[in-house]
Protein backbone atom coordinates (compact mmCIF):
# COMPACT_ATOMS: atom_id res chain seq x y z
CA UNK A 1 0.00 0.00 0.00
CA UNK A 2 2.78 2.62 0.68
CA UNK A 3 4.82 1.64 -2.56
CA UNK A 4 0.99 2.73 -4.31
CA UNK A 5 0.63 5.72 -2.13
CA UNK A 6 3.80 6.99 -3.05
CA UNK A 7 3.61 6.17 -6.66
CA UNK A 8 0.57 7.97 -6.51
CA UNK A 9 1.80 11.45 -4.87
CA UNK A 10 5.23 11.47 -7.28
CA UNK A 11 2.60 11.45 -9.92
CA UNK A 12 0.23 14.03 -8.22
CA UNK A 13 3.58 16.51 -8.08
CA UNK A 14 3.62 16.33 -12.33
CA UNK A 15 0.21 17.21 -12.65
CA UNK A 16 -2.06 19.83 -13.66
CA UNK A 17 -4.88 20.59 -10.67
CA UNK A 18 -7.58 19.35 -12.03
CA UNK A 19 -6.04 16.17 -13.19
CA UNK A 20 -5.30 15.61 -9.71
CA UNK A 21 -8.77 16.29 -8.47
CA UNK A 22 -10.66 14.44 -11.36
CA UNK A 23 -8.37 11.09 -10.39
CA UNK A 24 -9.12 11.79 -6.64
CA UNK A 25 -12.74 11.76 -7.25
CA UNK A 26 -12.87 9.13 -9.12
CA UNK A 27 -13.26 6.19 -6.81
CA UNK A 28 -12.11 8.16 -3.12
CA UNK A 29 -13.49 4.40 -1.49
CA UNK A 30 -10.44 2.67 -2.56
CA UNK A 31 -7.85 5.57 -1.19
CA UNK A 32 -4.70 5.41 -2.29
CA UNK A 33 -3.77 2.09 -2.99
CA UNK A 34 -5.31 0.00 -6.51
CA UNK A 35 -7.07 3.21 -7.17
CA UNK A 36 -9.82 3.06 -9.98
CA UNK A 37 -10.04 5.11 -12.62
CA UNK A 38 -13.48 5.06 -14.68
CA UNK A 39 -13.28 4.72 -18.34
CA UNK A 40 -12.99 8.03 -19.65
CA UNK A 41 -10.95 9.48 -17.23
CA UNK A 42 -8.22 6.42 -17.42
CA UNK A 43 -8.61 7.19 -21.54
CA UNK A 44 -7.57 10.66 -20.95
CA UNK A 45 -4.92 10.09 -18.55
CA UNK A 46 -3.83 7.41 -21.84
CA UNK A 47 -3.92 9.92 -24.34
CA UNK A 48 -2.53 13.03 -22.35
CA UNK A 49 0.82 10.78 -21.71
CA UNK A 50 2.16 9.46 -24.94
CA UNK A 51 3.47 11.37 -28.30
CA UNK A 52 3.01 11.40 -31.74
CA UNK A 53 5.84 9.73 -33.18
CA UNK A 54 8.39 10.99 -36.08
CA UNK A 55 7.28 11.68 -39.73
CA UNK A 56 7.78 9.49 -42.72
CA UNK A 57 7.76 11.01 -46.39
CA UNK A 58 6.07 8.28 -48.57
CA UNK A 59 4.97 7.54 -52.00
CA UNK A 60 1.39 8.01 -52.33
CA UNK A 61 1.24 4.09 -53.11
CA UNK A 62 2.37 3.43 -49.94
CA UNK A 63 0.15 6.19 -47.58
CA UNK A 64 -3.07 4.36 -47.42
CA UNK A 65 -4.15 4.23 -43.72
CA UNK A 66 -1.48 6.17 -42.84
CA UNK A 67 -1.99 9.31 -40.56
CA UNK A 68 -1.27 13.20 -42.31
CA UNK A 69 2.21 14.57 -40.59
CA UNK A 70 0.93 18.07 -42.13
CA UNK A 71 -1.94 19.32 -44.13
CA UNK A 72 -2.22 18.46 -47.99
CA UNK A 73 -2.69 21.76 -50.38
CA UNK A 74 -4.23 21.02 -53.40
CA UNK A 75 -1.52 21.24 -56.80
CA UNK A 76 -4.07 21.63 -59.31
CA UNK A 77 -7.62 22.87 -59.77
CA UNK A 78 -10.70 20.20 -59.96
CA UNK A 79 -11.64 20.23 -62.53
CA UNK A 80 -9.16 21.99 -64.10
CA UNK A 81 -11.33 23.51 -66.80
CA UNK A 82 -15.28 23.92 -66.92
CA UNK A 83 -16.73 20.37 -68.14
CA UNK A 84 -19.43 18.34 -68.50
CA UNK A 85 -21.25 16.25 -67.03
CA UNK A 86 -23.28 14.80 -69.65
CA UNK A 87 -22.85 13.27 -73.24
CA UNK A 88 -24.23 15.87 -75.60
CA UNK A 89 -23.50 18.89 -77.78
CA UNK A 90 -21.98 22.41 -76.28
CA UNK A 91 -24.29 25.56 -77.61
CA UNK A 92 -24.93 29.04 -77.03
CA UNK A 93 -28.40 28.58 -75.48
CA UNK A 94 -30.02 31.71 -77.53
CA UNK A 95 -28.70 30.29 -80.27
CA UNK A 96 -30.89 27.53 -79.57
CA UNK A 97 -34.13 27.90 -81.52
CA UNK A 98 -37.69 25.68 -81.58
CA UNK A 99 -37.46 23.92 -85.37
CA UNK A 100 -34.10 25.26 -86.40
CA UNK A 101 -30.84 23.47 -86.22
CA UNK A 102 -26.96 24.19 -85.74
CA UNK A 103 -23.68 23.48 -87.64
CA UNK A 104 -21.60 20.58 -85.90
CA UNK A 105 -18.52 21.79 -85.94
CA UNK A 106 -16.40 19.35 -84.11
CA UNK A 107 -15.78 17.32 -81.13
CA UNK A 108 -14.44 17.36 -77.81
CA UNK A 109 -13.81 14.76 -75.69
CA UNK A 110 -11.66 13.66 -72.22
CA UNK A 111 -8.02 14.85 -72.96
CA UNK A 112 -9.60 15.72 -76.64
CA UNK A 113 -10.66 19.30 -76.48
CA UNK A 114 -12.16 21.16 -79.48
CA UNK A 115 -9.72 24.00 -79.48
CA UNK A 116 -11.76 27.14 -81.38
CA UNK A 117 -14.08 29.53 -79.96
CA UNK A 118 -18.03 28.18 -80.32
CA UNK A 119 -19.54 30.84 -82.84
CA UNK A 120 -22.61 31.93 -83.93
CA UNK A 121 -25.18 28.52 -85.13
CA UNK A 122 -22.21 26.22 -84.01
CA UNK A 123 -22.67 23.13 -82.24
CA UNK A 124 -19.82 20.95 -80.74
CA UNK A 125 -20.46 17.02 -79.62
CA UNK A 126 -19.29 16.53 -76.46
CA UNK A 127 -18.28 13.48 -73.83
CA UNK A 128 -18.46 13.81 -70.45
CA UNK A 129 -15.56 15.03 -68.63
CA UNK A 130 -14.64 16.86 -71.36
CA UNK A 131 -13.94 20.67 -71.60
CA UNK A 132 -16.13 22.76 -72.42
CA UNK A 133 -15.54 25.07 -75.94
CA UNK A 134 -15.06 28.69 -75.01
CA UNK A 135 -18.21 30.34 -76.14
CA UNK A 136 -20.86 27.49 -75.09
CA UNK A 137 -22.89 28.25 -71.91
CA UNK A 138 -25.13 25.13 -72.00
CA UNK A 139 -24.77 21.55 -72.81
CA UNK A 140 -28.12 19.49 -74.48
CA UNK A 141 -28.26 16.03 -73.24
CA UNK A 142 -27.97 13.51 -76.00
CA UNK A 143 -31.33 12.33 -75.46
CA UNK A 144 -32.69 15.60 -76.68
CA UNK A 145 -30.54 15.90 -80.23
CA UNK A 146 -31.07 14.61 -83.50
CA UNK A 147 -28.26 14.62 -85.90
CA UNK A 148 -28.16 14.57 -89.66
CA UNK A 149 -25.20 14.82 -91.54
CA UNK A 150 -23.57 17.64 -90.08
CA UNK A 151 -26.73 19.52 -88.40
CA UNK A 152 -27.89 18.94 -84.75
CA UNK A 153 -31.92 19.99 -83.92
CA UNK A 154 -33.14 19.77 -80.53
CA UNK A 155 -36.32 18.56 -78.92
CA UNK A 156 -38.31 20.46 -76.45
CA UNK A 157 -37.85 19.50 -72.84
CA UNK A 158 -34.29 19.68 -72.26
CA UNK A 159 -33.94 22.71 -69.76
CA UNK A 160 -33.56 24.10 -67.88
CA UNK A 161 -30.14 22.88 -66.30
CA UNK A 162 -26.80 23.32 -68.04
CA UNK A 163 -25.01 20.30 -67.35
CA UNK A 164 -21.62 22.10 -66.90
CA UNK A 165 -19.05 21.62 -63.91
CA UNK A 166 -17.19 24.97 -63.16
CA UNK A 167 -13.67 24.94 -62.87
CA UNK A 168 -12.54 24.57 -59.44
CA UNK A 169 -16.10 23.97 -58.36
CA UNK A 170 -14.39 20.80 -56.29
CA UNK A 171 -11.38 22.63 -54.93
CA UNK A 172 -8.77 25.46 -55.84
CA UNK A 173 -4.90 25.20 -56.02
CA UNK A 174 -3.53 25.95 -52.72
CA UNK A 175 -6.86 24.71 -50.90
CA UNK A 176 -6.36 22.92 -47.93
CA UNK A 177 -7.35 19.17 -48.78
CA UNK A 178 -6.51 17.50 -46.24
CA UNK A 179 -5.59 18.18 -42.76
CA UNK A 180 -2.87 17.37 -40.50
CA UNK A 181 -3.95 14.04 -37.95
CA UNK A 182 -5.97 12.77 -40.64
CA UNK A 183 -6.28 9.44 -41.58
CA UNK A 184 -6.01 8.11 -45.46
CA UNK A 185 -9.28 6.47 -46.07
CA UNK A 186 -9.92 5.52 -49.41
CA UNK A 187 -12.18 8.40 -49.50
CA UNK A 188 -9.27 10.71 -48.55
CA UNK A 189 -6.71 9.10 -51.04
CA UNK A 190 -9.28 9.79 -53.93
CA UNK A 191 -9.35 13.31 -53.04
CA UNK A 192 -5.56 13.37 -52.51
CA UNK A 193 -4.58 11.46 -55.83
CA UNK A 194 -7.14 14.11 -57.55
CA UNK A 195 -4.95 17.06 -56.02
CA UNK A 196 -2.15 16.13 -58.14
CA UNK A 197 0.19 15.16 -54.71
CA UNK A 198 2.58 12.30 -55.21
CA UNK A 199 4.01 12.08 -51.95
CA UNK A 200 2.88 13.10 -48.55
CA UNK A 201 4.50 13.45 -44.87
CA UNK A 202 2.46 11.10 -42.83
CA UNK A 203 3.38 9.94 -39.10
CA UNK A 204 5.58 6.51 -38.92
CA UNK A 205 3.97 3.67 -37.95
CA UNK A 206 3.66 2.48 -34.54
CA UNK A 207 6.05 -1.01 -34.15
CA UNK A 208 3.63 -2.68 -31.43
CA UNK A 209 5.25 -6.13 -29.67
CA UNK A 210 2.07 -8.05 -27.89
CA UNK A 211 3.38 -10.44 -24.95
CA UNK A 212 1.02 -13.10 -24.04
CA UNK A 213 1.89 -14.55 -20.62
CA UNK A 214 1.11 -17.90 -18.76
CA UNK A 215 2.43 -21.15 -18.22
CA UNK A 216 -0.78 -22.91 -19.50
CA UNK A 217 -0.62 -21.41 -22.69
CA UNK A 218 0.36 -23.19 -25.90
CA UNK A 219 0.29 -22.29 -29.62
CA UNK A 220 -2.65 -23.05 -31.31
CA UNK A 221 -2.48 -26.47 -33.04
CA UNK A 222 -0.46 -28.37 -30.02
CA UNK A 223 -2.68 -27.39 -27.12
CA UNK A 224 -3.88 -30.95 -27.06
CA UNK A 225 -1.03 -32.81 -26.88
CA UNK A 226 -0.89 -31.45 -22.94
CA UNK A 227 -4.22 -31.98 -20.79
CA UNK A 228 -3.39 -29.13 -18.88
CA UNK A 229 -2.44 -26.35 -21.80
CA UNK A 230 -4.73 -23.86 -23.57
CA UNK A 231 -4.30 -22.55 -27.10
CA UNK A 232 -3.04 -18.78 -26.78
CA UNK A 233 -5.62 -16.79 -28.64
CA UNK A 234 -5.42 -13.55 -26.77
CA UNK A 235 -2.50 -12.17 -29.35
CA UNK A 236 -4.27 -13.15 -32.38
CA UNK A 237 -6.84 -10.97 -31.85
CA UNK A 238 -5.07 -7.41 -30.33
CA UNK A 239 -2.34 -8.87 -33.65
CA UNK A 240 -5.39 -8.14 -35.82
CA UNK A 241 -6.43 -5.29 -34.16
CA UNK A 242 -3.10 -3.51 -34.25
CA UNK A 243 -2.79 -3.90 -37.88
CA UNK A 244 -5.89 -3.02 -38.64
CA UNK A 245 -5.21 0.33 -36.96
CA UNK A 246 -2.20 0.64 -38.68
CA UNK A 247 0.28 -0.74 -36.99
CA UNK A 248 3.28 -3.40 -37.38
CA UNK A 249 4.12 -6.28 -35.26
CA UNK A 250 7.52 -5.61 -33.86
CA UNK A 251 7.18 -9.09 -32.01
CA UNK A 252 4.14 -11.25 -31.35
CA UNK A 253 5.75 -13.87 -28.07
CA UNK A 254 4.19 -16.54 -25.71
CA UNK A 255 6.02 -16.81 -22.41
CA UNK A 256 5.75 -18.72 -19.13
CA UNK A 257 4.96 -17.33 -15.45
CA UNK A 258 8.90 -16.97 -15.02
CA UNK A 259 10.23 -13.95 -14.26
CA UNK A 260 13.21 -14.00 -15.67
CA UNK A 261 12.55 -14.95 -18.67
CA UNK A 262 9.47 -12.36 -18.79
CA UNK A 263 11.65 -9.54 -18.05
CA UNK A 264 14.44 -10.63 -20.84
CA UNK A 265 11.62 -10.63 -22.81
CA UNK A 266 10.01 -6.79 -21.44
CA UNK A 267 13.61 -5.49 -21.82
CA UNK A 268 13.42 -6.82 -25.74
CA UNK A 269 10.03 -5.67 -26.23
CA UNK A 270 11.10 -2.14 -25.23
CA UNK A 271 13.99 -1.47 -26.97
CA UNK A 272 12.45 -2.31 -30.62
CA UNK A 273 8.81 -1.20 -30.11
CA UNK A 274 6.96 2.03 -29.80
CA UNK A 275 4.48 0.08 -27.66
CA UNK A 276 4.03 -2.65 -25.90
CA UNK A 277 1.01 -4.89 -24.99
CA UNK A 278 1.13 -7.24 -22.07
CA UNK A 279 -1.97 -9.90 -22.43
CA UNK A 280 -2.36 -12.12 -18.94
CA UNK A 281 -0.75 -11.39 -15.18
CA UNK A 282 -2.71 -8.26 -14.90
CA UNK A 283 -3.60 -9.14 -11.34
CA UNK A 284 -2.30 -9.28 -8.31
CA UNK A 285 -1.57 -13.21 -7.59
CA UNK A 286 2.06 -15.14 -7.14
CA UNK A 287 2.12 -15.83 -10.89
CA UNK A 288 1.11 -12.25 -12.30
CA UNK A 289 4.03 -10.87 -13.01
CA UNK A 290 2.94 -8.57 -16.06
CA UNK A 291 4.12 -4.98 -14.49
CA UNK A 292 7.06 -6.80 -12.37
CA UNK A 293 8.42 -8.03 -15.39
CA UNK A 294 9.17 -4.20 -16.29
CA UNK A 295 10.93 -3.75 -13.06
CA UNK A 296 14.33 -3.74 -15.18
CA UNK A 297 12.96 -1.06 -17.71
CA UNK A 298 11.62 1.59 -15.34
CA UNK A 299 8.09 1.09 -15.49
CA UNK A 300 6.13 4.05 -14.24
CA UNK A 301 2.84 3.03 -13.79
CA UNK A 302 -0.33 5.50 -15.05
CA UNK A 303 -3.27 3.47 -14.06
CA UNK A 304 -3.32 0.07 -12.52
CA UNK A 305 -7.05 -0.71 -13.03
CA UNK A 306 -10.34 0.22 -14.18
CA UNK A 307 -14.37 0.49 -13.25
CA UNK A 308 -15.13 -1.69 -16.36
CA UNK A 309 -17.11 -4.91 -17.57
CA UNK A 310 -15.27 -6.67 -18.93
CA UNK A 311 -11.62 -5.39 -18.42
CA UNK A 312 -11.25 -4.23 -14.77
CA UNK A 313 -7.48 -5.39 -14.43
CA UNK A 314 -6.50 -2.89 -17.60
CA UNK A 315 -3.44 -1.00 -16.86
CA UNK A 316 -1.11 1.89 -18.63
CA UNK A 317 2.08 2.85 -17.95
CA UNK A 318 5.84 4.30 -19.18
CA UNK A 319 9.37 2.33 -19.73
CA UNK A 320 12.05 4.42 -20.86
CA UNK A 321 9.65 6.42 -22.85
CA UNK A 322 7.30 3.70 -24.22
CA UNK A 323 4.10 2.95 -23.47
CA UNK A 324 2.89 -0.11 -21.99
CA UNK A 325 -0.85 -1.53 -22.05
CA UNK A 326 -1.66 -4.23 -19.73
CA UNK A 327 -4.54 -6.28 -21.05
CA UNK A 328 -6.20 -9.30 -19.10
CA UNK A 329 -5.39 -12.54 -19.66
CA UNK A 330 -9.20 -13.65 -20.89
CA UNK A 331 -8.94 -13.64 -24.42
CA UNK A 332 -12.49 -12.18 -24.81
CA UNK A 333 -11.34 -9.16 -22.05
CA UNK A 334 -8.12 -8.83 -23.59
CA UNK A 335 -9.77 -7.78 -27.57
CA UNK A 336 -12.24 -5.50 -25.45
CA UNK A 337 -10.25 -3.52 -23.51
CA UNK A 338 -7.52 -3.72 -26.93
CA UNK A 339 -10.63 -2.14 -28.41
CA UNK A 340 -11.18 0.47 -25.75
CA UNK A 341 -7.31 1.49 -25.23
CA UNK A 342 -5.00 0.06 -27.35
CA UNK A 343 -7.30 1.48 -30.64
CA UNK A 344 -7.25 5.57 -29.27
CA UNK A 345 -3.54 4.58 -28.03
CA UNK A 346 -1.80 3.52 -31.60
CA UNK A 347 -4.17 6.63 -33.28
CA UNK A 348 -2.69 8.73 -30.76
CA UNK A 349 0.69 7.88 -31.46
CA UNK A 350 0.03 8.28 -35.36
CA UNK A 351 -1.23 12.02 -34.87
CA UNK A 352 -4.80 11.32 -34.93
CA UNK A 353 -7.94 12.04 -32.14
CA UNK A 354 -8.14 9.35 -29.97
CA UNK A 355 -11.18 10.03 -28.73
CA UNK A 356 -12.84 9.80 -31.58
CA UNK A 357 -11.97 6.02 -32.08
CA UNK A 358 -13.98 5.25 -29.37
CA UNK A 359 -17.18 7.56 -30.40
CA UNK A 360 -20.56 6.34 -29.69
CA UNK A 361 -23.01 6.18 -32.25
CA UNK A 362 -27.21 5.71 -31.61
CA UNK A 363 -28.23 2.60 -32.55
CA UNK A 364 -31.80 0.37 -32.08
CA UNK A 365 -31.46 -2.41 -29.40
CA UNK A 366 -33.26 -5.98 -30.49
CA UNK A 367 -33.94 -7.83 -27.04
CA UNK A 368 -33.54 -6.74 -23.59
CA UNK A 369 -30.66 -5.82 -21.67
CA UNK A 370 -31.33 -6.16 -17.94
CA UNK A 371 -30.38 -4.02 -14.87
CA UNK A 372 -26.11 -3.22 -14.96
CA UNK A 373 -24.05 -3.68 -12.32
CA UNK A 374 -21.67 -1.18 -10.41
CA UNK A 375 -18.88 -1.16 -12.85
CA UNK A 376 -19.34 0.22 -16.90
CA UNK A 377 -19.86 -3.13 -18.80
CA UNK A 378 -19.48 -3.35 -23.05
CA UNK A 379 -21.71 -5.39 -23.71
CA UNK A 380 -20.93 -7.47 -27.01
CA UNK A 381 -23.62 -7.40 -29.28
CA UNK A 382 -24.30 -8.61 -33.34
CA UNK A 383 -25.84 -6.17 -36.24
CA UNK A 384 -29.13 -7.36 -37.82
CA UNK A 385 -31.36 -6.02 -39.72
CA UNK A 386 -33.73 -4.77 -36.93
CA UNK A 387 -30.72 -3.38 -34.55
CA UNK A 388 -28.05 -4.66 -32.48
CA UNK A 389 -28.69 -8.40 -30.69
CA UNK A 390 -26.46 -8.34 -27.33
CA UNK A 391 -24.32 -11.89 -27.34
CA UNK A 392 -26.34 -14.70 -24.90
CA UNK A 393 -23.15 -15.15 -23.73
CA UNK A 394 -21.19 -12.38 -21.98
CA UNK A 395 -18.62 -14.06 -19.69
CA UNK A 396 -15.35 -12.99 -20.07
CA UNK A 397 -14.07 -16.44 -21.12
CA UNK A 398 -17.02 -16.59 -23.89
CA UNK A 399 -14.86 -16.78 -27.24
CA UNK A 400 -16.94 -17.85 -29.78
CA UNK A 401 -19.32 -15.17 -29.28
CA UNK A 402 -16.46 -12.69 -30.51
CA UNK A 403 -16.85 -13.95 -34.22
CA UNK A 404 -20.27 -12.63 -34.98
CA UNK A 405 -19.45 -9.92 -32.69
CA UNK A 406 -19.52 -6.39 -34.34
CA UNK A 407 -20.92 -3.95 -31.76
CA UNK A 408 -20.15 -3.02 -27.76
CA UNK A 409 -22.99 -1.22 -26.18
CA UNK A 410 -21.70 0.86 -23.61
CA UNK A 411 -24.01 0.81 -20.13
CA UNK A 412 -23.40 3.08 -17.41
CA UNK A 413 -22.91 1.72 -13.71
CA UNK A 414 -26.23 1.14 -12.29
CA UNK A 415 -28.36 1.22 -15.47
CA UNK A 416 -31.25 -0.24 -15.44
CA UNK A 417 -33.58 -2.29 -17.83
CA UNK A 418 -33.68 -2.40 -21.37
CA UNK A 419 -36.27 -3.15 -23.40
CA UNK A 420 -36.82 -3.78 -27.42
CA UNK A 421 -36.67 -1.07 -29.76
CA UNK A 422 -34.12 1.11 -26.86
CA UNK A 423 -32.27 3.32 -28.57
CA UNK A 424 -28.75 2.79 -26.53
CA UNK A 425 -24.88 3.96 -27.41
CA UNK A 426 -22.47 1.37 -29.36
CA UNK A 427 -19.07 1.47 -30.28
CA UNK A 428 -18.30 -0.46 -33.54
CA UNK A 429 -16.42 -3.15 -32.39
Amino acid sequence: MARQADLIFAQAWTMPQHKFDKLFRASPANGYSGLMLSYDDALELLLETIATLPADIVQIDKASGRYLAKPVFAAVDAPRADVSVMDGYAVRMHDVVQGASLIVTGESAAGLPYDNRLAAGQAVRISTGAHVPDGADCIIMQEYAQQKDNRVSFSPGFGPGRHIRKRAGDFALGDTLLEQGQRLTPGAMIALAGADVAEVEVVRQPRVAIIATGSELAEPGSAHQSPHSLPESGSYGVAALAKACGAVLAGQVQERDDLDALARVARDAVARADCVVVIGGASVGDHDLARPMFGPTGLREIFSKVAIKPGKPVWFGMAHGTPVLGLPGNPTSALVTARLFLMPLLAGLQGGDGFATVRCQPQILTGELAENGSRETFVRARSSSRGLVPARNQESGAQSPLASSDWLIRRSAGAGKLGEGSVIPAIPF
